[in-house]
């Protein structure tokens, strides 16, 4: 991102790709940006699998999990929201997907849903910045 880039989620940006750096852009495209959060499941803060973070100040997707009691849940690099549309889906829908997660939750259902997030990266499925 380039400096002074709104802090907000980037699917709440208007006109996101003019925030992106050359550099930016590739990073966002080949999710490499990601990479850091491998320390976060190394300290035990994170998993590979489960409910993406939410950003500080995504006030309705935090409410909607916690209501949904995906909250409870350790945060993940991937999630079920994430290889069933990622940036297109709506808070309501990631929360559903979220909260079909929770109760599926599995390690056979953890082993499929990393296969599917790199298909979805090689084909850059659900990316739209």
């Amino acid at each position: 991102m380039v400096v002074r880039t709104p802090v907000v989620a980037t699917h709440l940006l208007q006109n996101a790709e003019t925030y992106l750096s050359p550099v930016g852009a590739f990073i966002r495209k080949t999710s490499l940006d990601e990479l850091p959060q491998l320390w976060c499941i190394f300290t035990g803060e994170m998993s590979f699998v489960g409910p993406r973070p939410a950003l500080f100040n995504q006030i309705d997707l935090i409410e909607l999990r916690k209501k949904a009691k995906v909250d409870d849940l350790l945060p993940g690099i991937t999630g079920w929201a994430q290889v069933n549309g990622r940036d297109e889906l709506s808070v309501f829908e990631k929360v559903q997907f979220d909260s079909e997660y929770r109760m599926k939750r599995s390690f056979k259902f953890d082993l499929k849903i990393l296969y599917l997030t790199v298909l979805n990266v090689l084909r850059r499925d659900g990316i739209s910045h």
